[in-house]
């Protein structure tokens, strides 16, 4: 029970406050992008003292990011890693949803900080968008953020790499680093929150130019390391 109640009482804080910074985020956007990348950054810290004090929930990390422009490929159970990734990798573009694009206000906000937006069809003419746009990301010096298992999964979970992983390495033309996350035991989906330690996990990067089927079983291998 006391798990549910510390549960009910980050999501009261945590969404309520976070009300405040979707709505000041137009006005960030238009005044300068380091405004509103500094208006997400304090947002992404509001989360982690929330999770730290609220939930007992803090990070370390194995590794750290290298310095330089890469391709971080991460592992995803929860909304927890997305926004400590921010603030561990500063200002990457970071894949997401289409259907993330189209909330109002945020999703406009959230392209204007820098985003691929994939379309889950993955047709040809959503791939191409997608590749163009990691070129764009390259072209201004920002590292990118995928999630290329496509969506949060359980703990313990290890499905395929969705097909645009391949091509977005492939066209972004930069190492690729794996990243590790175990986030799956302390939030798991529709489950109070449990307390304690999430590991991010950095591996070595791995250069560009592999082919398809060898860049995908690394970055999986490397990703679900520390599942059970």
């Amino acid at each position: 029970m006391m798990a549910w109640l510390r549960t009910w009482a980050f999501q009261a804080i945590f969404y309520g406050g976070s009300v405040v910074f979707v709505l000041m985020s137009p006005l960030a956007a238009l005044i300068d992008r380091r405004v509103l990348v500094a208006l997400v950054h304090q947002w992404c810290r509001f989360h982690r003292l929330a999770c730290a004090l609220i939930l007992g929930i803090r990070s370390r990390a194995q590794g750290v990011p290298p310095p330089g422009q890469y391709l971080y490929a991460a592992k995803h159970h929860a909304m927890y890693e997305t926004l400590e990734l921010v603030l561990m990798l500063g200002d990457p573009v970071v894949v997401i949803k289409q259907e993330l694009a189209r909330i109002p206000i945020w999703g406009w906000a959230v392209q204007r900080f820098g985003a691929i937006v994939v379309d889950r069809d993955a047709s040809a003419t959503a791939l191409r968008a997608m590749m163009q746009q990691a070129r764009a990301a390259k072209a201004a010096g920002r590292s990118v953020l995928i999630f290329p298992e496509g969506t949060r999964v359980p703990e313990g979970a290890r499905p395929p790499l969705k097909s645009g992983f391949a091509g977005l390495y492939r066209a972004y033309g930069l190492p690729v680093v794996p990243v590790a996350i175990d986030s799956g035991r302390n939030w798991p989906r529709g489950k109070p929150k449990r307390a304690g330690v999430v590991t991010f996990a950095f591996d070595a990067p791995i250069a560009p130019g592999a082919g398809r089927e060898a860049i995908e079983a690394a970055v999986h291998t490397a990703i679900n390391r520390l599942e059970p």
